[in-house]
This record gives structure tokens, C-alpha cells and sequence, in this order.
């Protein structure tokens, strides 16, 4: 079964242009990043709960503890590889983090039940990380960006990555500062990482857990096999 979610890991990695689109518009990187996580996790987590569900025959409980665990490990394994850069990968690092947590979130909520498909799920995402008091603002937030051209952010490529980096760290942690300043120094970044990484997954995991599993899930759980 875990294997199963491993053959989907290639999607684990943000697409080559993510991030310059999040530099684009460094303000908005988390709307831009949910609704760039919706079209890639999507329909393979659709895929994946209805096999578990409908062929394994897997319990949903089984379904969300299964993609929370992974995606911690991966988290924690992606916190160790980037961190051995210290300063110089602290923006790629955030944008693979907030991928990985992005994509823990649409499994789970296939996991339970819960379309992953369907345009609330980003907008939940968003809300789960703390970034929007409920859905329903976080879903008025990304219509906007998901309509209207990006603006020019003016300022050097540090300054864009300032800001990215600052508007990204809310979205992957709640111990911003210090996940920032731990990254910061090659060698001791690359523990630090993979610590940080695998907690602040791991809280969103549980949290995503709790939402999800809390409330029935709409009819989806109910479709038939394909």
C-alpha cells in the first residue's frame, strides 16, 4: 500500500517553474502555490483514496494515518537534503516544503472521504496552515488570484526573496523566526531541517487529520469503483 503512494512521489518535487511564479508575485505565493498544488494533487489523491477505498478496501482512519506518515518522512528527508545549503536554499527549501504539505493535505482528505478534486480543498489548505480564518475567505482569496494578472513586484531578486521567503515560512510553520534563523547555517541547517520539517508537517498532518476525519465527508465516499 505504501508503495502505491511512492510510485505517485514524483509529483513530490515543484514543478521547474513554481518558483519563479511565486517570485512573479511573492505576496500572493501561497494562493499561487494552493491552486499549482489543486491541479497537481488533485486527481492522482482521487485516484489513490478510491483504490484504497473501493479495491483495498482500506478503513479511512488507515487511508489519512497512511498519507500523514509519509509525507512526514518525506518532509523530514527533504528538510536533510536542502539544508546542507544553509542561506542558499532556504527559499527552494520553503517551496519544497509548502509542496509536500500541499500534497499530505489532498491525500488525506481523499483519504476521508473528501473529493480532493473538488476547489474547496485549496482553499482549505490554506486555512489549515493558519494563513485565513475559514475556507470560504481563503476561497474568495484565491478567485482573485487565480483571475487576475500578477503584478510586478518591484524590487531586486533578494528582495523578492525576502518577501517569499516571509510569506512562505507563515504558511509551512508556526515557529517562523527561528525555522528561518536554523536554516541559516550550512551543516547544522541540514539537522535542523529535517527536524523542523517533520514537526511542522506532522502538526499540519494532525490538523488536516482532525478536519477531515471530524466531519462526514460529502457523497464522494460513496462513488463506485471506475
Amino acid at each position: 500500500m505504501l508503495d502505491e503512494m511512492r510510485d505517485a512521489d514524483e509529483s513530490t518535487t515543484p514543478p521547474a517553474s513554481l518558483l519563479e511564479r511565486l517570485r512573479a508575485d511573492p505576496v500572493r505565493a501561497p494562493e499561487h502555490l494552493a491552486l499549482a498544488a489543486a491541479d497537481a494533487f488533485g486527481p492522482p489523491a482521487a485516484t489513490w483514496a478510491e483504490r484504497q477505498r473501493n479495491v483495498m478496501g482500506m478503513h479511512p482512519v488507515a487511508m489519512g494515518e497512511m498519507a500523514r506518515k509519509r509525507h512526514v518522512h518525506l518532509a523530514s528527508a527533504e528538510g536533510a537534503a536542502m539544508g546542507a545549503g544553509g542561506v542558499f536554499t532556504i527559499v527552494p527549501d520553503l517551496v519544497a516544503l509548502a509542496w509536500l504539505q500541499a500534497r499530505m493535505v489532498f491525500f488525506i482528505a481523499g483519504g476521508y472521504g473528501w473529493d480532493p478534486r473538488d476547489p474547496m480543498r485549496p482553499a482549505e489548505l490554506l486555512a489549515l496552515t493558519g494563513l485565513y480564518h475559514d475556507p470560504a475567505g481563503a476561497r474568495v482569496a484565491l478567485d482573485g488570484a487565480g483571475k487576475t494578472v500578477a503584478e510586478h513586484y518591484v524590487g531586486s531578486k533578494l528582495q523578492r526573496d525576502e518577501a517569499l521567503a516571509s510569506k512562505l515560512v507563515k504558511m509551512v510553520s508556526k515557529s517562523g523566526a527561528k525555522k528561518l534563523a536554523g536554516k541559516m547555517v550550512p551543516g547544522f541547517a541540514i539537522a535542523y531541517s529535517a527536524v523542523s520539517n517533520r514537526r511542522d508537517t506532522n502538526a499540519l498532518g494532525k490538523r488536516a487529520v482532525a478536519f477531515y476525519g471530524g466531519t462526514p465527508a460529502p457523497m464522494y465516499r460513496q462513488l463506485p469503483p471506475r
